[in-house]
This record gives structure tokens, C-alpha cells and sequence, in this order.
């Protein structure tokens, strides 16, 4: 049965539609009750399915840390749906020696969501089929002659510290190297000079490493009743194998001094093995070491990769063998660079002459190139932080039958990649609610309430990596250097709110040293490139302008006079408004309304006897009248001038989509450019109010009623993949309680309106942790348009999910200020 027939058949049997509830057994409908006994509840988890296809074993990893739970936690947990219980392993996922989390697999319909309960459980569960395997195996009580190991038996070991004298078949290392299985497919390594990645097709789902080699290296090459070994590697790679690119020729993990493996998991539902490649030169003067974790869960065919070098190291590859008589398969790389493609051959290359498909898939961001040398198809790699994360995998089309193939065409090895892909972009919405966050987050709301948990989420960020955005410092969500931009003018000037209402010295410290880590005596800004013409520069200066106006320092007068001089000569539309940046041309985006607007107010109010309020104006005014959608009052991401980009309608030049947090940017751009037009500038103040008082009840009306938050794409509640979205919401809630303290909205129409939202923040998106810390969850990362961003739905979509990302972490924490200054005036 081929892929798509089996997806098919697997909907139409098995899955109900959205909204739609079928039948319960008399075992499902006891399922409450007998839930209720479980022991000592730690979460319920929602699971959605984004797709258009249904996930079938869609891995699920849930961290201690994120269920509240403290490290190493030692008891047996228990995942139930309904009266089922979930087979649950406890891994090691980072490899450091110590359980960290619990991962179980799923299948989830299309438009269906799972919905789980998590518990500790009385006992660990029954024992389980065992569906992935990890090994590595060497002799034992024979001897070394020169380079072969003679007599002896093979032992499985957990660790390895590869012996001088062995090399390619010394027929010491069972199958020369450690294996990784799950029940569809198996992989080895070959722990020496050659390093290359090769493949066991599997007959059975049951495991087969066990007796693979057990009575020579020549048996496991020809047909057996568990499979064989079905490629010929030769002086490539493999398949999905790491090496360096020197410019014209792949160049493998060779020239090393020692090699060191380690199986650090061999679980029913997951393993993982590590190999130590020590004292590595790859070319000519350059020498690192290099660990690669590699990974498999039950029923897929991918292996996960992460290789990361002590040194600084460009040009690292993942490659294919490249075989005669295949196809190169390459999939988009006209992508947003946060999601998955891949380059793979498809064709009669196994060695048993059936049709073989191999892949690898990276994110596109990650691909510097694809290339290829006479042995090897490539992907060459661009490392963050020295590390590069990829998948391979391996279709044969002999393969076990099961409900996941065999896939046996071109065709349907090509829907296979697009799939996977996406799996990889877009993971299953999850939303979890754990018993410790539900414990603090149920408390009334009250002005201290609002108070505490802003503070929590400052120090908990000044934990983890608050002081890490000064210049010099590395952005840990991003992997890259931290620059002079938007977000680190959010986060200090979050900081500097708080410490307004709730003075401590740790706040206005973290303030002075990440934004005084930017301004040098002579007023040059570290990292800021004036010619880039980056709306989102001009941001951070809102805090710089504050320091200016509170200690007189001329380095910080020279500073915002340098992103003053900027907007002067920022390219411009036909009508006065800003290009987004010099790299988007004649696009007005909501984004950058928030990015540069209130900056220009301070300025001119700070700087100017005369301040130009109508310039501050006039980027409201042709938001208001261009990207306003006039049926339902919400606005659109962004405005091209020219009508040219991808994204634009040909007609409006306007972009397809409502996104929640541009509308959020708009909103909270209102109320802060607010402080600073004058009061006798009255017409000007008006139309900003009037705006205020239009854009209030459409924000208000998107609402979701069950929470009080807002959803991804803001007028699409409930559609397939989109989910409600933390930094939005936050900056809507932040927008209600300033403008009801600021009396630009009247609190008999939404007051209500703010306490919902604010509640809505605690209940949907703060996640309580062991160790006291607090996070926020369901943060889109990024969005944006062209290089790739297309503006659809489906890339709206497919931007990765992240917690504690300076866009809502910085409005979590002042919309909490604005709560406490409301709540403590009305009690």
C-alpha cells in the first residue's frame, strides 16, 4: 500500500471530524472517574494536528522543567487519554547524564485535538513492545594481532574508547560501528577513518541489531528474515553523513586521534547514541573536536543529528551518496529560512536493486548551499554557536509493510519529504496547563497580583538571560551575537517601567549595563549601521533617550542625535511614510509604527522647542487610511507601495492577513507616542484618540471568548493550525489598561475588557517552574514578509512557537505595571 493510500485509509476509518464527537463506550464514559484516582495530577496537554494530513507517531517531548516538575524527577509518570494509557519513556535529551523529560508518540487526526492527562503514576507502566534500539558492541577475550582483533566474543557495552589499533574491518566493533533502529528502519556508523553512515532495510518491526553481526561481517550484506544491509556507502558518506566542505570535495571525519561512543539512551520509544571525535583536522592547520548526538524515536524513519565543534568551524556538510542512475530530489529553498527542506536522490540503489530514497533536511536558514563532488550530494551547512541540527533518512522500497508504507515510487517518496518537512516546521499546537502553574495563576487578581508577577518574570529572565543582550553578549533564542535592536530596547525598557512602580537596584543595573554596553564616550552606538536604514534600529533609542533625559550624558545625547539623523534621511513613500528598511523597499509594515514613531515623538518633544508633531503624525495617518481594512475595522501586516512583492495584492498592494501582534504593535504605538505630543497640540492628540476609540471595540470584538486572549491570525479563531498567541495578547492587554489609566478609554466599557485579557495572560500562557522561575509560552518568533515569507496563511503558520521571547516577555511585564497602576486606583 503506498503513502498516500495509507493516510487516507487511516482518516477515513479511524478519525472524526473537527466539532464532532463520536459515540463513547462505556469504558470511555467511566474514563472521568477513573481518571480522578489517578495519583497526584501534574498536566492536561491539548495536542492539534496543523496539517492537511494526519501525524501518525508524532513524537511528543515534555521537559520536568516546562511541567513544573524539578530535574531528574525519579517517578514514573503516566500519560492518559481517556482510559488508555500512553506507553511514556523518561529520556536524557541533551545527553548530560540525567533524565530531563518524558516523550510518547501519538497519532492525531487531521482537524482533531487530543486532549491528555498527565499524572504521576502508582507504578511504572507494563512493559511495552520495544520499537527503537541503540547499541554498540565490541570482542571481548580475544587478542590484537597488528590491526585485527582474533578470537573472542562480542559484549555490548554502553561506552567506547575506540582502540589504536582498529580501523575499517579489524572485526573487533560489531558492524564496525554503533546502530540505531526504530521499528522501520536501522542505521549504522562506521567508528573509523571512513565515517560512513549506511543502512539495514528492515523486514520485521521487531528490533534486529541484536543478531546483526553476530556470525560475521559478510552475513548481514545478503538477504536475511530480518533484512539486510542495503547500501553501498564506498567513498562517500552514506547517507546523511557530517564532513567538512573544502571548496571542491567533501572531506570526512578522518584525520582524528581518538574516537569515543556512547549509547545514552535505549528505550522502547526512543534512542540516541553519542560519538567523540577528538583532535579532528580537516584541513590543513585547522583542528577541533567535534561530538554528534544521533537520535530516533518510534515509528519514523528520521534520525536526528546535532554536531557541534569546539571550534569555529564554516563549511561543516550533510551529505548523500551520490549513486548513478538516481534523481535529485530538492525540495523549496524560496522559504522562510525558520522552516524545513531538504535535498535527497530517489532510484534503484540499494543493494538489493529495489528503489531506495535518501534525504537530508535542514532548516532553510541552516543551508548555506547544496553542492556536489564525484561521491556526494550536499548540503553545506552554517553553524549557530558552532552547532548544526539536521535529519536524515532512509525509504527502501522492501521495507516492512506497515501503516507507514513501504514507499515504493519517486512520486510518493517525494510526498513523504514535503510531509516530514512540515512536521519538522510546524509541530502539533500544543497546549499545556500543568498543576504548578495552576496553583499560583488562581489567585483573584488584584493590583499586588498584577505587581508580583511582573517581577517574577523580570528576575526570571534576569536568571536565565536578561544580561546576555548586552553588546558582546550571545542571543540564545536567536544563536547569534546580541545587537543594538528593537527587542533590546523592549526588554530595558520594561525594566526601567517596573522600576518606577517597584524600585530595585537589580532592574535599574540591568538597564545601565545592557544599554550602556551600546554607547561609547563619543556617542557611536556598538553594532548600529546607520546605511542599513532599519526602522527596528531606531527602537532601542527610546531608552537611550530616557538615560539622556534623566543624567544630561552627552554620549547619550550623540547617540539618539545619530538615530535622529537616521529617520531624516530614512527612505520614504510617495506620502511621507517610512520604508520598512532599506532591504523593503516602499513597504509600510504595522511594525514598524511601534519601531520608530514614539522614538521621533520623545525626540522632538526632548529636543525641540518646536517639536514637528504632524511629521509623528503622519505615519498614523496613512496606516489609518491605507491598511485599515473598512469592513471589519482590523488592519492588515503591511503596505507595498509598488504593488511588486510576492506578498502584495496587485490592486491594494496590501498583504492577505490580519496578524495579531502587528495590530498589537499598532495598538501599544498609540498609547505610547501619547506622552509625548503636547496637550495644546490638540488636533493632533485628537485624531491618535480617535484612533484609540475605533480600534478598541474591533480589538475587543476578536477576543476569544473562552480565555481572553487573541489568536495568531486574528480573525481566524479555532482554523486549522492558527493558536492563540501570547506576545499579541499581551500587547493588547498592555494597550487596554494604559489607555483606561491614561483616561483615553472609558473604564464603564473596558475595564472588563483589561481584567479578561490580564487573566487571560496567566491562565493561557504562564508556565510555573520547580525552581520558582516563570516563563511565557506560545510566542510567535518572528513574521515577516518577502526572502522567502510569502504572506499566507500557511507561513503565518509555519514561523516557530517559542517561550520567553523578548516581544511578549517586555509587554508581559509592562502590561502587569499598567494592571497594578489600574487595579491599585480602583480599589
Amino acid at each position: 500500500m503506498g503513502l498516500n493510500a495509507i493516510a487516507f485509509a487511516l482518516t477515513a476509518a479511524t478519525l472524526t471530524a473537527c466539532g464532532e464527537k463520536a459515540a463513547q463506550s462505556p469504558e470511555e464514559a467511566a474514563a472521568p472517574a477513573a481518571e480522578a484516582e489517578k495519583p497526584s495530577a501534574i498536566a492536561t496537554l491539548e495536542l492539534s494536528n496543523p496539517s492537511a494530513f494526519p501525524r501518525l507517531d508524532e513524537a511528543v517531548y515534555l521537559s520536568y522543567y516546562e511541567l513544573g516538575l524539578k530535574a531528574g524527577f525519579a517517578s514514573p509518570i503516566a500519560v492518559w487519554k481517556q482510559a488508555e494509557q500512553i506507553p511514556v519513556q523518561a529520556i536524557d535529551k541533551d545527553a548530560d547524564g540525567s533524565k530531563d523529560g518524558i516523550i510518547f508518540t501519538v497519532d492525531v487526526a487531521v482537524d482533531e485535538t487530543l486532549k491528555l492527562r498527565i499524572a504521576e503514576a502508582d507504578a511504572p507502566a507494563d512493559s511495552v513492545a520495544k520499537r527503537t534500539q541503540a547499541e554498540i558492541s565490541h570482542k571481548v577475550g580475544g587478542e590484537w594481532k597488528e590491526r585485527e582483533y582474533l578470537g573472542g566474543s562480542f559484549q555490548n557495552v554502553s561506552t567506547l574508547e575506540v582502540p589504536k589499533e582498529h580501523t575499517d574491518h579489524s572485526w573487533y566493533i560489531r558492524y564496525e560501528g554503533p546502530g540505531i533502529e526504530s521499528d522501520l528502519v536501522g542505521y549504522r556508523v562506521y567508528l573509523d577513518w571512513r565515517n560512513g553512515f549506511d543502512i539495514f532495510g528492515k523486514s520485521i518491526q521487531e528490533p534486529v541489531l541484536q543478531g546483526v553481526g553476530q556470525d560475521g561481517f559478510d552475513s548481514y550484506h545478503e538477504p536475511a528474515d530480518w533484512g539486510m544491509d542495503i547500501l553501498k556507502v564506498g567513498s562517500a558518506v552514506g547517507v546523511g553523513g557530517y564532513g567538512y566542505w573544502d571548496g571542491e570535495k567533501v572531506i570526512r571525519v578522518s584525520d582524528v586521534q581518538d574516537w569515543r561512543a556512547e549509547i545514552t539512551e535505549n528505550g522502547d520509544l526512543y534512542s540516541a547514541f553519542k560519538i567523540d571525535y577528538l583532535g579532528w583536522k580537516p584541513v590543513e592547520g585547522v583542528e577541533t573536536d567535534l561530538s554528534a548526538q544521533l537520535s530516533m524515536h518510534a515509528g519514523s524513519r528520521l534520525v536526528e543529528v546535532n554536531a557541534k565543534t569546539s571550534a569555529e568551524l564554516d563549511n561543516l556538510i550533510a551529505g548523500i551518496v551520490n549513486h548513478k542512475g538516481t534523481e535529485l530530489i530538492v525540495g523549496d529553498m524560496d522559504i522562510t529560512g525558520h522552516a524545513y527542506t531538504y535535498i535527497g536522490t530517489y532510484g534503484p540503489q540499494s543493494l538489493d536493486g529495489a528503489n531506495l530514497g535518501m534525504a537530508v533536511l535542514a532548516k532553510r536558514k541552516a543551508i548555506k548551499e547544496t553542492t556536489s563532488d564525484e561521491h556526494n550530494q550536499v548540503a553545506i551547512l552554517k553553524p549557530a554557536d558552532k552547532e548544526v541540527q539536521y535529519y536524515f533518512v532512509a525509504a527502501w522500497a522492501n521495507e516492512v509493510e506497515s501503516r507507514h508504507g513501504p514507499i515504493t515510487t519517486k512520486a510518493e517518496f517525494e510526498t513523504y519529504l514535503e510531509q516530514e518537512a512540515e512536521k519538522l516546521t510546524m509541530p502539533l499546537r500544543q497546549r499545556l496547563t500543568t498543576a504548578a502553574s495552576e496553583a499560583e495563576t488562581d489567585k483573584p487578581l488584584s493590583a499586588d497580583v498584577a505587581l508580583d508577577w511582573s517581577k517574577r518574570l523580570a528576575d526570571s529572565e534576569l536568571e536565565r538571560k536578561t544580561l546576555d543582550y548586552r553588546f558582546g553578549g550571545y542571543d540564545h533564542i536567536r544563536k547569534r551575537p546580541s545587537y543594538f535592536e528593537y527587542t533590546t530596547g523592549m526588554v530595558m525598557q520594561a525594566y526601567d517601567e517596573l522600576n518606577q512602580v517597584a524600585p530595585e537596584a537589580r532592574y535599574a543595573d540591568a538597564v545601565q549595563t545592557v544599554m550602556g554596553s551600546f554607547v561609547n564616550e563619543d556617542g557611536s552606538i556598538n553594532g548600529y549601521v546607520q546605511d542599513k536604514y532599519n526602522i527596528d534600529s531606531i527602537r532601542a533609542g527610546t531608552m537611550l533617550l530616557r538615560m539622556y533625559e534623566r543624567n544630561n550624558d552627552e554620549s547619550y545625547k550623540k547617540a539618539v542625535d545619530t538615530l535622529f539623523e537616521q529617520l531624516e534621511h530614512h527612505p520614504r513613500t510617495s506620502a511621507g511614510a517610512f520604508w520598512h528598511k532599506k532591504r523593503y523597499p516602499y513597504q509600510v509594515w504595522l511594525d514598524g509604527v511601534y519601531m520608530g514613531i514614539p522614538f521621533l515623538a520623545h525626540y522632538e518633544q526632548l529636543m525641540h522647542e518646536q517639536p514637528n508633531v504632524d511629521e509623528v503624525l503622519a505615519e498614523f495617518k496613512l496606516v489609518n487610511e491605507v491598511l485599515k481594512d473598512p469592513e471589519t475595522g482590523l488592519f492588515y501586516h503591511a503596505w507595498d507601495e509598488k504593488r511588486q512583492q510576492v506578498w502584495a495584492d496587485k490592486e491594494s498592494g496590501l498583504s492577505g492577513y490580519h496578524w495579531a501582534r502587528g495590530m498589537g504593535w499598532l495598538a501599544m504605538a498609540l498609547v505610547d507616542v501619547l506622552d509625548f505630543i503636547p496637550e495644546e497640540n490638540a488636533e493632533q492628540r485628537q485624531y491618535l484618540l480617535d484612533m484609540i476609540a475605533e480600534i478598541a471595540p474591533v480589538i475587543e470584538k476578536y477576543q476569544d471568548p473562552e480565555t481572553g486572549t487573541w489568536w495568531q491570525i486574528i480573525d481566524k479563531p479555532g482554523e486549522r493550525g492558527n493558536y492563540r498567541e501570547s506576545t499579541a495578547s499581551t500587547m493588547f492587554t498592555y494597550f487596554y489598561a494604559k489607555a483606561l489609566n491614561q483616561g483615553y478609554l472609558p473604564k464603564d466599557k473596558y475595564l472588563g475588557t483589561a481584567k479578561k485579557a490580564y487573566q487571560g495572560l496567566l491562565d493561557e500562557f504562564v508556565q510555573v517552574h520547580a525552581d520558582g522561575t516563570i516563563s511565557i509560552t506560545d510566542m510567535c518568533q518572528v513574521a515577516g514578509l518577502g526572502f522567502g515569507r510569502d504572506g499566507s496563511y500557511e507561513y503565518y503558520m509555519s514561523e516557530p512557537i517559542y517561550d520567553d521571547d523578548p516581544k511578549g516577555t517586555a509587554p508581559f511585564i509592562t502590561s502587569g505595571v499598567e494592571m497594578y497602576k489600574l487595579l491599585k486606583s480602583e480599589s
